[in-house]
């Protein structure tokens, strides 16, 4: 694995910003106004989450909270409520305890290097990199999995990257980033967004990419994948029952006893309504007693819940 020559690296550089002027995709964190905290707030809820799901809750998250104090001073239970339906709610409770953070600490201002956004609950080293180069136009290596898998195509030839990240592609990308500071972030974005737009997992499409001449993978004559991806499975999974419950939680005004959980309610004979549509879909679900009662005890070991006037609720 050897990276291009520096002429042509600096090729690379200039094909990829100039398809990105030309390609990029309209998102409001990308919009010159969205200060440093809608970006955080953006990359924490990109993460194993589509853009089309994370708009409309990126929004409404702005909407209600543009900065963080107005976050931190929310229970954070508000944060998990209007994560809706994005999955792996703890990050919401990740962006809370960051915002709190940003406040106490921080003067209710983003912190603008990697080592300090490194230091807020929750941030990890994709993230700090991410809000560093994109709010703060810092020089940072930007790795996430659309990254990982332009670069395996790209310069090692390889269908994907290993399913997890080595130290042989942090090499790789610390190598393959531009000096200049500027072109440094675009190059940054624009690997990122082709990508997620272009050079996608399962269906590339070559014939949109900008770098397709220089492309290791195509010239090896597109090599299958080494190793077939593993799939997150969803149906019967006690990530199936979190998501039901969590969803019974967000719609309650009111803690709900552990037995409305377990137990279906008599057929009154009209339709449910309110919290009662979220229950009923948890008890279509058919749990074995022994995984609901893991669902819930999870949930309330994670912050996720608490238990109050002998129910179950978002934390206050």
């Amino acid at each position: 694995m050897t990276l291009p020559g520096t002429a042509e690296l600096a090729g690379l550089h200039q094909a990829l910003d100039h398809w990105f002027t030309q390609a990029a995709r309209d998102l409001p964190w990308r919009d010159p106004d969205c200060g440093p905290w809608g970006i955080l707030v953006s990359e924490v809820m990109l993460q194993q989450t589509p853009v089309v799901r994370v708009l409309p809750v990126w929004r409404d998250w702005m909407d209600r909270w543009p900065s963080p104090a107005d976050l931190a001073n929310e229970p954070s239970g508000e944060a998990v409520r209007h994560w809706g339906r994005l999955g792996y709610p703890r990050r919401a409770l990740r962006l809370h305890a960051a915002a709190v953070a940003i406040r106490d600490i921080h003067d209710g201002k983003v912190p603008d290097t990697y080592a300090e956004l490194l230091g807020l609950p929750g941030v990890g080293n994709y993230t700090a990199a991410a809000v560093a180069s994109f709010a703060f136009g810092r020089r940072e290596t930007v790795v996430d999995t659309n990254i990982r898998r332009v670069h395996a195509r790209l310069f090692m030839g390889t269908a994907l990257p290993a399913p997890a990240l080595t130290a042989a592609e942090m090499k790789l990308a610390v190598a393959a980033l531009p000096e200049d500071r500027q072109l440094s972030v675009r190059w940054n974005a624009s690997v990122m967004e082709l990508g997620a737009t272009v050079c996608t997992a399962r269906s590339p499409k070559c014939a949109d990419c900008p770098v397709r001449a220089r492309c290791a993978w195509l010239a090896a004559g597109e090599p299958p994948p080494s190793y077939t991806p593993k799939g997150q499975a969803w149906h019967g999974t006690d990530r199936q029952v979190r998501g039901a419950v969590m969803a019974v939680l967000r719609e309650a005004a009111a803690p709900v006893p552990r037995e409305l959980f377990e137990r279906e309610p008599a057929d009154l004979g009209f339709g449910p309504s309110g919290v009662g549509v979220p229950l009923a879909a948890l008890h279509r679900l058919n749990t074995a007693p022994e995984q609901l009662e893991r669902a819930l005890d999870g949930l309330l070991q994670d912050g996720l819940a608490e238990m109050a006037d002998g129910g179950l609720r978002l934390p206050a």
